[in-house]
């Protein structure tokens, strides 16, 4: 009995609620963390999207399970070794999205229609987008947009374009790297676990990989530059009075640009020389140079937006 709660809580893979984090976006940049309902309805949408993202990932290995038996680390999961029998982990997943459907309404009928598109993109991804060359990296990065955006939509909340393009970059940088060093990682037996990899040659993967990790810090620092100036706080002007330089008034977001660059920088790193960018919740959580540089840049966006300014 304990083999199997252990399995269920596996299969729903809990670590991967961390990309569900990206629905509290909308709520920082937004100006709306400091208000209570906003807090609340952002964290709703957080959890039920746990429930879907949760609910999606044991379907996915329903699809999968022959492939993940292949997988050198995937056929450990629940449901590919045994653990968690098949019509079990279909009831499950397909019982919690019937009972968080009605309540993603309920908080908004924006967040549903997000959370209709998550769940539908997710499962024709499973079923089949995931064995199209280019489409199956576009649906993952896809569905980090609709994290965001349902996060958006939840508290309706309004960012500007360049806010978009940032987050799609990041998802497709996360995405490409996730399908090279899956590449890397199964290298002779890669068209047993996906037969797309055999489609995606190292070339190939690694100009994609530059592309979108150029455009990840460069449409990230256009949002930041483009962000309205900030009226900063007379203590801090007092603070800075000796200094011939505009500081009372400018575009602060622009001092984290730096750290997002050397974060897309360790990325690389983690993609070409310790080979883990699989997994880039398990890179997060695990690689501490790149956990500080996220944490270092919450804070600073968050002390900039809401305690530097007036």
């Amino acid at each position: 009995m304990v083999k199997f709660l252990w399995g269920l809580i596996k299969a729903v893979r809990p670590r991967q609620w961390i990309k569900n984090f990206a629905v509290f976006a909308a709520l920082i940049f937004s100006g709306s963390l400091l208000e209570p309902i906003s807090q609340l309805k952002a964290f709703q949408a957080f959890l039920l999207f746990c429930v879907f993202s949760s609910s999606t990932y044991l379907l996915n290995d329903v699809f999968d399970i022959e492939r993940d038996k292949l997988h050198p680390f995937k056929r450990r999961r629940p449901i590919a070794s045994g653990v968690l029998p098949v019509p079990f982990a279909v009831s499950i997943a397909l019982g919690a999205i019937i009972i968080s459907l009605p309540i993603s309404y309920i908080l908004s009928p924006a967040f549903f229609f997000a959370s209709v598109a998550y769940l539908i993109l997710q499962l024709f991804y499973s079923s089949y987008l995931k064995q199209i060359i280019l489409v199956d990296v576009l649906v993952i990065a896809a569905g980090f947009v609709l994290r965001v955006y349902a996060g958006v939509w939840a508290i309706d909340a309004h960012l500007n374009v360049w806010f978009l393009l940032s987050v799609s970059s990041f998802a497709l940088f996360l995405a490409i790297g996730k399908r090279r060093s899956e590449r890397t990682l199964m290298e002779a037996n890669a068209s047993a676990h996906r037969e797309t990899l055999l489609h995606y040659p190292e070339n190939l993967l690694d100009i994609l990989t530059s592309m979108f990790a150029t455009s990840a810090w460069l449409t990230y620092a256009f949002f930041a530059f483009l962000q309205p100036p900030i009226q900063a706080k007379q203590a801090f002007n007092d603070l800075l009075g000796g200094l011939e330089l505009p500081f009372s008034e400018a575009k602060y977001l622009m001092a984290t640009v730096p750290v997002v660059i050397y974060a897309v920088m360790r990325y690389l790193y983690i993609i070409y020389e310790k080979k883990e960018g699989e997994s880039p919740e398990r890179v997060l959580l695990s690689d501490t140079p790149m956990l500080v540089s996220v944490v270092v840049w919450l804070i600073m966006v968050i002390g900039i937006i809401y305690y530097l300014g007036v």
